[in-house]
């Protein structure tokens, strides 16, 4: 199966962050059972050396913890044997210096093993966290732009941020305490059975108990995280929404509506919340109660035995130590399926974005270090994904290379999805479109993408200089290319009057320029590329008569030695186009240049006579 094309890692970040990519990749093997336990195998198998590192480290940093119980229990029955005799014999007295002098090595110890055992598993943590979060960033990269239309950007936010931070908290359950708590009960179980098999045999009770009480909780727990995660995500792309709509909203004074409508949200969030926390209150006061009363039945348990002289004094302590591992183990690894049942479900929900099949394929792709600029369209048709009507339909055109070509025609006619189709956003189902003779299907898109810059309908700017957002994505470039566009672009006009001039920080989504100073940015940002296909989607509605004249005329120059396609709402500024399209219900109805459909006098003059009136209604609202 193809793949989408990874990008390309530095030496130094290859280093320090690994490739996740393929614990999300189907298995060969039909294997039963849910998806989740296997991406944690996965999991675990990618972080295998240091999990096995740590493991071998916490023996010895657990000493303690076998060991002070067991010479505890030896020095109270050093004591006991030696009680009521008149000289203390010197073995006694050798015995109780050995013994005390082991605990003090084993305590020692501690300090050096807790903070090499915290090191590796530190760096692994940490690895693991930056693995996943880059192979999702590197899936959300090779998804087809219809994935992110469809896909709410706040689901996608929380998956990213909330989904991997529970999958961090996961692994770092299990590696703390999964594995250390497994080794405990073990060691304990192993000591006590060494020492008595009979109360041994009594410890392992506590096991199917705590196991009864987890089986019993395990199915609500899931049910209740998964709707947690839900209702998490819808809160996230609600605020998202809220806040991308702020100006509308204060403009129509719908404050109040956005606040009751997040609050219902968040009242979602914490009633799912509620119930998770008090299933999982239930849930390990259940536990603790039913290991509590075992540990008191132990403790008289081994009373007894010590009474009819079954076992020593001291290994009542013994006993009583081993029954509290066990039982603490036990009950840690209950208390784990909190944040394991939360990072399995956040596993389910990054495969969601993971498994996702809407990839540009471009592993294996025809490189494309140039073009001319020819652009054929075959007999193309396209409909978008779970829509059964065609948007564009038996769309025939020969675009020589430096040839402009506008398209016009009513809202919804397909011109857009033609630009899409050129920037290779999205290709077509039927028919084929070519660059200079060759197939898309064919090319790998982001080299392609290298020779086309694209001025879209709606200014795209973000957060930082205007500088920033002109050469945004160029690792090199000269000041004179540079100020070449501005003065292209129209953009002197008021850079000049900025006090930091290009360096001015303009804002998030640039909302500190006006709406023509930010297609202006937009517009240079295109120039600047130099591009031998410019695409030109409606980039001069947003600009006055005036800004207007001098960008239409930066264009004119622009476009010479360039294929140049234009999506034109003013008619009037597509007089010189070499070819101009006329589309109506993804059909292209007319062809000609602007004299020649003027002429003709069909839909283009349809069309022409109505933008005119428009016009002419709309200058008169403003005198």
């Amino acid at each position: 199966m193809e793949q989408a094309e990874k990008p390309k890692r530095s030496s130094l970040t290859s280093k320090v962050i690994p490739d996740y990519d393929h614990i999300f990749e189907p298995s060969n093997r039909q294997d039963k059972g849910k998806k989740e336990p296997k991406l944690f195998r996965k999991l675990l198998k990618a972080n295998a050396r240091p999990l096995a590192t740590s493991t071998l480290i916490y023996f010895i940093q657990a000493l303690p913890v076998w060991i002070i119980p067991l010479i505890t229990a030896n020095i109270i029955n050093i004591v006991t044997e030696a009680v009521g005799l008149k000289e203390v014999p010197s073995a006694l007295w050798w015995e109780l210096g050995v013994n005390a002098l082991i605990m003090l090595l084993v305590i020692a110890q501690n300090v050096p093993s807790t903070v090499w055992r915290s090191m590796v598993v530190s760096k692994m943590l940490r690895r693991n966290s930056a693995g996943m979060k880059s192979a999702v960033v590197r899936k959300l990269q090779s998804l087809m732009i219809t994935y992110h239309k469809d896909m709410q950007t706040g689901k996608i936010q929380s998956k990213f941020l909330r989904d991997t931070e529970l999958v961090d908290q996961m692994m770092g359950v299990t590696v703390n305490t999964l594995i250390p708590q497994i080794f405990n009960v073990v060691f304990a179980v192993a000591i006590s059975v060494y020492r008595n098999w009979v109360v041994a045999l009594f410890f392992l009770l506590i096991v199917p108990l705590n196991l009864l009480i987890t089986r019993a909780f395990r199915k609500k727990v899931r049910k209740n995280y998964h709707d947690f995660r839900i209702n998490s995500e819808d809160m996230s792309s609600k605020l998202t929404t809220m806040l991308t709509m702020m100006q509308v909203t204060k403009s129509h004074g719908l404050e109040q509506k956005e606040i009751s409508s997040l609050e219902n949200s968040i009242e979602r969030v914490a009633g799912s919340g509620i119930k998770v926390d008090k299933t999982h209150a239930f849930f390990g006061a259940s536990a603790y109660v039913v290991s509590h009363i075992m540990s008191l039945i132990n403790l008289v348990f081994c009373s007894v035995m010590a009474i009819f002289d079954q076992i020593n004094v001291g290994d009542i302590v013994l006993y009583q130590s081993m029954y509290s591992q066990i039982n603490a183990g036990v009950s840690a690894l209950i208390n784990s399926m909190h944040p394991m049942s939360a990072g399995f479900d956040a596993l389910s929900s990054l495969s969601e974005v993971m498994n996702a099949t809407e990839v540009e394929m471009n592993i294996g792709k025809s490189k494309v270090p140039s073009i001319k600029g020819g652009i054929t369209f075959e007999d193309v048709y396209y409909k978008y994904p779970n829509t059964d009507n065609y948007v564009i339909k038996g769309l025939s055109l020969d675009v020589k290379p430096g040839e402009c070509v506008a398209f016009v025609g009513p809202s919804g006619s397909g011109k857009s999805t033609i630009m899409n189709i050129i920037i290779g956003f999205l290709i077509a189902q039927q028919g084929d479109m070519k660059v200079d003779g060759k197939s898309i299907k064919d090319c790998n898109l982001t080299e392609y993408r290298h020779h086309i810059s694209v001025v879209p309908q709606n200014s795209i700017l973000f957060s930082g200089s205007i500088r920033d957002n002109i050469t945004y994505g160029l690792e090199k470039y000269s000041e004179q290319e540079l100020q070449k566009v501005v003065e292209m672009a129209n953009l002197k006009e008021f850079v000049d009057e900025l006090p930091n001039g290009l360096d001015t920080i303009i804002g998030e989504h640039g909302d500190k320029l006006s709406g023509g100073q930010k297609q202006r940015v937009t517009i240079a940002r295109a120039l600047i590329r130099n591009p031998q296909i410019l695409i030109l989607d409606e980039a001069t509605s947003a600009l006055d008569n005036i800004s207007e004249f001098h960008v239409q005329k930066a264009i004119s120059s622009s476009i010479k030695g360039r294929t140049t396609f234009i999506v034109a709402h003013r008619l009037s500024t597509i007089r010189n186009a070499d070819r101009i399209v006329v589309m109506d219900n993804g059909k292209a109805v007319e062809m000609g240049t602007y004299d020649e459909l003027m002429a003709k006098k069909g839909k283009f003059y349809e069309l022409k006579c109505l933008n005119d009136m428009n016009q002419k209604t709309a200058d008169e609202a403003l005198a």
